[in-house]
């Protein structure tokens, strides 16, 4: 990023931490494979168990429950399947639960069947139901097989936090089986599998500064596992197969470790995203931020202005210098109504932009952001204001 732009997409991609790419770098001058048994081999299976460690600690479990994939959207198609096995015993899953604010990877349902799939709703801050969670757990047929809840820890475009723990108890209480997305989550919210009382955790490397290509599985044992999406050689014990990406996984093990380090710099940011939103709506009294009502994280705020759409502000920001999203930048680049601000019973087609903060985003930038963000509302205003007097 130039130095002469501001980014504040973070939400999307965090840039590459220094450290991160110290590590890939000496990653990349290993010579062995991983799964090779001479001193080449062995040096380069250390640096993937170091990974493992640094990743495994970030959720709270053993390093052995830990796989590694090429993303969040592998890990994803990995555990969303009806297919499970404990030890040698196949696990049969025949119905999958989603929030109707999930991230499209998740809500596309993995290896499940369309007609195994049911969309829960929202309230108007983004958060799931959960007398729609029970009475969906309730209306299983457990001689189908088992019910599985993938449910969002955050949302990537509001930042909303989602009821994890409370959803947890009732999948619990109807012998159902836990997913949760965390992608949003590292370094801005603690993690720890057990107590958020989930089966499954997905992770992504570079939502904290680590390399884009490289994400986690991470599971409540060794025991219940999804069947292998990726087959093969046996590399992470058979879960997912494939001679490992050593320099990905050096430096999503180095972000881990930020990561962690981070947490105590979310108060601050709380308070730097805050200010900013008191200045936007002092500068735009009919701003709307999406999800400000609910719990959310710290780095993030999703904003509406009305009359001006969320891609024509997103352009304008970027021909000033500013990087934000309009909503989720997973699309290949496609600007698209948010099904996000659909399920919040939100004016989808008007679209929202993101902002989202580092944990060392300064008071500065925010003042630089919100001078450019008082240029392009002004012109809104002027052109509301010659609409109406027309």
């Amino acid at each position: 990023m130039s130095a002469s732009r501001l980014y504040l997409d973070h939400n999307a991609t965090a840039p590459l931490l220094p450290e991160a790419r110290a590590a890939m770098i000496e990653a990349m001058a290993l010579e062995g494979n991983p799964s090779s048994v001479h001193a080449e081999g062995r040096a380069a299976r250390a640096l993937v168990f170091r990974a493992r460690e640094t990743v495994a600690s970030l959720a709270g479990v053993p390093a052995s429950q830990v796989t590694f994939t090429s993303g969040a959207t592998e890990a994803a198609n990995h555990v969303l399947t009806p297919d499970f096995r404990m030890g040698r015993a196949p696990v049969q899953v025949s119905r999958l639960l989603v929030s109707a604010v999930e991230h499209p990877a998740v809500l596309a349902g993995g290896r499940f069947a369309t007609d195994q799939i049911r969309v829960l709703g929202v309230d108007a801050s983004g958060r799931l139901d959960l007398e729609a969670l029970e009475q969906a757990l309730s209306d299983h047929d457990h001689s189908s097989g088992q019910v599985m809840l993938a449910l969002q820890h955050a949302n990537n475009e509001t930042g909303v936090i989602q009821p994890v723990r409370e959803a947890a108890e009732l999948v619990r209480s109807h012998r159902g089986l836990m997913v949760v997305d965390a992608v949003q989550a590292p370094g801005r919210l603690p993690i720890s599998l057990s107590e958020l009382g989930a089966d499954f955790l997905i992770l992504s490397a570079h939502k904290m500064g680590g390399p884009k290509g490289a994400g986690a599985l991470v599971s409540a044992g060794e025991t219940l596992m999804p069947a292998p999406l990726v087959k093969g050689g046996g590399q992470e014990k058979g879960h997912r197969c494939g001679t490992e990406n050593l320099a990905a996984i050096a430096g999503f093990g180095a972000a881990a470790v930020s990561a962690a380090a981070s947490l105590d710099r979310m108060p601050a940011v709380a308070a730097l995203r805050d200010r900013m939103e008191r200045a936007m709506r002092e500068a735009a009294p009919d701003i709307m931020v999406h999800g400000g009502g609910a719990e959310r994280l710290a780095n993030t705020s999703f904003f509406s202005l009305p009359g001006l759409k969320a891609e024509t502000a997103q352009i304008a920001l970027d021909m000033e210098g500013v990087a934000v999203s309009a909503g989720s930048a997973c699309s290949s680049g496609k600007i698209g109504e948010s099904h996000v601000l659909a399920a919040m019973g939100a004016d989808a087609a008007l679209g929202a932009i993101r902002v989202s903060l580092s944990s060392m985003q300064t008071e500065e930038e925010i003042d630089a952001f919100l001078d450019i963000f008082r240029r392009i509302n002004g012109r809104r205003m002027e052109r509301q204001a010659a609409q109406a007097a027309a």
